[in-house]
């Protein structure tokens, strides 16, 4: 399928990092369930919350690591795609699933608290997470980061940090960290849809395919090898550049991957808003089932 039939069970899969998210999830599971002992104040974890943090997980290595991060080598589209999986689904699901006892005890270090504290303040995180995302969808950066194996690795671990800190406002495991108000926190999901949608509309609107990762053969080529273990001039010599796995031609691609974005980040957002609005409501209507009947 798009023409991943002619790489590897290690180039799809990368087992490496399949092990680590394999280790990740069955940490969580045995800290959150028979060793949640070990913790002060611990509670019980539901499945629903576990749940969200292995689909979590999955997607993120999915995205990152498995088969849709080498598509997201042959097809801008599919990176845009893993980008969206990556970087605004998958941490929220994992936050979710990560129990306020669980953050307490990491932090009982009064100084590692405020600084936490400092990083996750509203103001910060969404300037912070959206200034990254639009930063590297420059096309010099782009190319940059996607040739240069150890950039790559360590501005994708600081964009997924920066993933975690936007999301926490909205989703924070420690409720009595909540800074933001139901309404407000409606306006802060507002408010990274507003300043994300540039990055979307210059890769949409660009009158040319900007990236070179998916127009020149050389730079795709080098790009590939850190992604498969493989020689970049044999990938050359067999597949000519990415234009043969094109579905489209490399602009259409580039305008579907902005769409793709656009479209994704609207639904993850819209998820978030109706998440927060039925949160909101029940807390009120448990508030009015709380309150005295009035004496007649």
């Amino acid at each position: 399928m798009f023409g991943l039939q002619y790489f590897s069970f290690v180039d799809l899969w990368s087992p490496l990092e399949l092990a680590i998210a394999a280790v990740v999830v069955i940490a969580f599971l045995i800290v959150t369930g028979p060793k949640r002992t070990w913790f002060p104040d611990s509670a019980p974890v539901s499945i629903g919350r576990k749940i969200a943090f292995v689909v979590g997980v999955a997607l993120y290595y999915f995205a990152q690591s498995g088969p849709l991060s080498l598509l997201g080598h042959l097809m801008f589209s599919a990176h845009m795609t893993a980008m969206s999986i990556a970087y605004l689904i998958a941490p929220p699901l994992m936050l979710i699933g990560i129990p306020g006892w669980f953050v307490r005890s990491l932090l009982r270090n009064r100084a590692l608290e405020r600084i936490l504290k400092a990083l996750t303040h509203p103001l910060i995180t969404v300037m912070c997470f959206n200034m990254l995302f639009s930063f590297y969808h420059m096309p010099a950066i782009h190319d940059y980061v996607m040739t240069h194996f150890t950039i790559h690795r360590l501005f994708f671990a600081v964009l997924l940090i920066a993933a975690f800190m936007m999301w926490w406002p909205v989703i924070s495991p420690v409720p009595e960290w909540n800074r933001l108000s139901e309404l407000k926190k409606m306006a802060y999901i507002f408010a990274n849809g507003v300043l994300i949608t540039p990055a979307c509309a210059l890769i949409i609107f660009a009158n040319t395919a900007v990236f070179a990762t998916y127009n020149d053969p050389a730079i795709w080529a080098k790009a590939m090898g850190y992604c498969v273990p493989t020689n970049a001039s044999l990938l050359l010599d067999q597949f000519e550049g990415p234009q043969y796995f094109a579905l489209f031609d490399p602009q259409e691609d580039q305008q579907l991957g902005g769409v793709i974005m656009k479209i994704m980040q609207e639904i993850t957002y819209g998820a978030a808003l109706a998440y927060i609005f039925f949160n909101w409501y029940s807390r009120e209507r448990a508030k009015e089932d709380l309150e005295p009947d009035p004496v007649a």
